[in-house]
């Protein structure tokens, strides 16, 4: 039997196998086990009674976290004239139109999320193929397909983050880093199960919240309880 690392070590002694944690539990034995040399990303996945193959349970949308994700976040916006000066003013990194398509075309990828202006989308869609299975096309149901720039990427920066369910019924998103105190993760953990528990579609049978992990970069997955999330 190949012989566990000191921070298998360290998990184990942390960890009851099959057990279920409150969600304070969680995030205070989490912030015992991260022990990295870099600041470790925290994230959540909650596995969902939904069926992403019906229109009507395709779960997507986007929360905002109260406290950020502890990542600088590179914002692309598709804007011409006086929207493109707005998003500038905005604080987005990256804006432009035509020659931004033919540079990402081209295989530049430098960016984290995307919004558009609605007159922009026909040159956005030529680059769908491209952005689409990255999670990046803008979509006005997510507020990334726009006229309000200024005010879509002051919310991407302030912390907003986008999600989807995938093929398995899971949402995977960031709720911030292992160097945040106890209380901003929480708080942090409970607005994304808010938003997932107010986007549960009325087709939905059965138990919605099946399954919530929580965990660091390099540490294993705690599970929370899924009752403590059901109103």
């Amino acid at each position: 039997m190949a012989k566990k690392s000191k921070r298998q070590q360290v998990w184990a002694e942390l960890l009851e196998p099959g057990k279920a944690y409150r969600l304070d539990e969680a995030v205070g034995l989490l912030k015992k086990g991260t022990g990295a040399k870099f600041d470790e990303s925290v994230d959540i996945a909650v596995r969902l009674g939904v069926d992403p193959r019906k229109p009507d349970e395709m779960i997507r949308g986007t929360c905002d976290l109260p406290n950020g994700t502890g990542k600088t976040v590179r914002v692309l916006v598709f804007a011409k004239g006086a929207k493109a000066t707005e998003a500038e003013q905005a604080g987005a990194d990256i804006v432009g139109a035509e020659d931004i398509v033919e540079k990402i075309e081209g295989g530049w990828l430098e960016f984290d999320r995307v919004i558009a202006t609605p007159d922009m989308m026909a040159q956005v869609g030529k680059i769908g193929k491209i952005l689409g299975p990255r999670g990046l096309m803008p979509n006005p149901k997510v507020g990334t397909v726009t006229i309000d720039v200024g005010k879509a990427v002051n919310s991407v920066k302030a912390g907003q983050v986008a999600f989807r369910v995938d093929k398995a019924g899971i949402v995977h998103m960031p709720v911030g880093r292992a160097s945040f105190d106890e209380a901003k993760l929480a708080e942090n953990v409970t607005s994304v199960m808010e938003t997932i528990r107010r986007l549960r579609p009325a087709s939905t049978k059965g138990t919605y919240i099946k399954d919530i992990t929580l965990s660091s970069t390099m540490g294993p997955g705690i599970h929370l309880d899924p009752q403590a999330f059901v109103s």
